[in-house]
This record gives structure tokens, C-alpha cells and sequence, in this order.
């Protein structure tokens, strides 16, 4: 038995050696392997750090299409409220002509034509009484002065 039992330590002894060569083989490849993840972490890390710059380039183009899209609605959204303002302001100064000043004007239109009419007709009466003044003022002299036949 003790030669069975020898043999089975020898032939373990044999298998650990084995298994022995093979960790040590394994060693390298496990370096290799490490290496290859740190130089692959770095490569991610450079390409992280230009990915980050690639979307802070489209983040800033992105922010400045969207501030010239928000300056040029801005920009119509004005010159639409001027347009509506000015049209409003126009419709409301026209309304006012006609329902204020325009009522205000006829009556003094009406007025001044009423004065003038009475003027001239107080014309008229001054010239008509100047004449009749004058006439009587002839047939006076003409009666005083001249000879009765």
C-alpha cells in the first residue's frame, strides 16, 4: 500500500506541478491583460474627454441656434405688436374724429355760418341805412337849397 500511496503522491506531486506551470504561464497573460485594460481605460478617457468636447460644441451651437431662433421670433413677435399697436392707435384716432371733433367742428361750422350770415345781413341793413341816410340827406339839401318852381 505504501507503494500505491507513494505513487498517488507522486503522480499529485506531478499534477501540481503541472497546475503549478500553468499559474505561472497564466501570470503574463493576466499582465498583458491589465496593461491592455489600463491602455484601454486611458484610450476611453481620451475619447470621453473628446466626446465631452464634441457635445459642448453641439450644446453651444444648439444654444446659439436656439437664441437666434428666440432673437428673430422676438423680432417678429415687435414688429407685429407695432404693426397691431399702429393700426389700433390709427382706427382709435379716426373713431375719435368722428364721434368727438368732428361733431365739434360741424357745430362750429354752423356757428360761424350763422355769424355770417347775420353779418351780412347787418352789412346789408348798414349799407341800405348809409344809402337811405344819404338820400334823405340829398332830398334835404335838394329841398333847402335848390328853388321850389
Amino acid at each position: 500500500m505504501s507503494n500505491a500511496r507513494e505513487a498517488l503522491i507522486v503522480e499529485a506531486l506531478g499534477e501540481l506541478a503541472v497546475l503549478l506551470d500553468r499559474a505561472e504561464a497564466v501570470v503574463p497573460a493576466l499582465d498583458a491583460a491589465a496593461k491592455a485594460a489600463v491602455q484601454a481605460s486611458t484610450g476611453l478617457a481620451a475619447q470621453a474627454g473628446a466626446l465631452d468636447g464634441s457635445v459642448a460644441s453641439v450644446i453651444r451651437d444648439a444654444k446659439a441656434q436656439a437664441i437666434r431662433h428666440l432673437a428673430r421670433r422676438t423680432d417678429e413677435l415687435a414688429r407685429t405688436a407695432a404693426e397691431a399697436q399702429a393700426r389700433s392707435m390709427k382706427a382709435a384716432g379716426q373713431q375719435l374724429f368722428r364721434e368727438e371733433l368732428l361733431p365739434a367742428f360741424q357745430r362750429l361750422a354752423r356757428s360761424l355760418d350763422d355769424r355770417g350770415r347775420k353779418h351780412r345781413w347787418q352789412t346789408w341793413w348798414a349799407h341800405a341805412a348809409t344809402a337811405a341816410a344819404a338820400s334823405a340827406a340829398t332830398w334835404s339839401i335838394a329841398t333847402c337849397v335848390l328853388p321850389t318852381h
